[in-house]
């Protein structure tokens, strides 16, 4: 999973910038690498370790959701941030969704692009399309790993 979140930030590139100024492989504003004593922001070491470390952060604050849905939200909020992915909670709260399935939060993020919506936000406009985007991406690039994985153990399997 974190190899697939991985190619999603970076396409594997460690010197990785992007326009919102996040760097490296797991793509780590430099504020936040600061806080994650990430010293090299470049290091790739350095740079996964602290990325883990923030997704682990992150997953821990979703512990009403299960385990698959924890980490869907976590890495929602790895993306979008913390408060954006509230604001969509909430939002599922008074549609009568259920706020810790990753299914209702793929409703209500993009209606945060929305002045209805986004104006009683409490941390206000999102491009809420994004992190949907984004959590697909890396679904769609773990199960391609997932599978190779399978393929390389079956080749393994045979060759002993």
């Amino acid at each position: 999973m974190i190899a697939a979140q991985i190619y999603q930030e970076s396409h594997l590139n460690p010197r990785a910038k992007s326009p919102a100024g996040a760097r490296g492989l797991m793509q780590l504003l430099p504020r936040t690498a600061k806080s994650l004593d990430v010293n090299d922001i470049y290091n790739p070491v350095e740079n996964i370790n602290g990325g883990v470390r923030y997704l682990k952060k992150l997953y821990n604050r979703y512990d009403k959701a299960d385990a698959a849905n924890r980490m869907l939200l976590a890495l929602a909020a790895y993306n979008a941030g913390h408060g954006h992915l509230q604001d969509a909670r909430a939002l599922a709260v008074r549609k009568n969704l259920d706020p810790n399935l990753w299914e209702s939060i793929a409703k209500t993020f993009p209606l945060l692009r929305y002045r209805k919506y986004y104006k009683d936000a409490k941390y206000g406009y999102c491009r809420g399309t994004e992190p949907v985007k984004y959590i697909k991406q890396i679904m769609i690039y773990y199960d391609i790993l997932k599978r190779q994985g399978i393929e390389y153990g079956e080749v393994q399997a045979k060759l002993k």
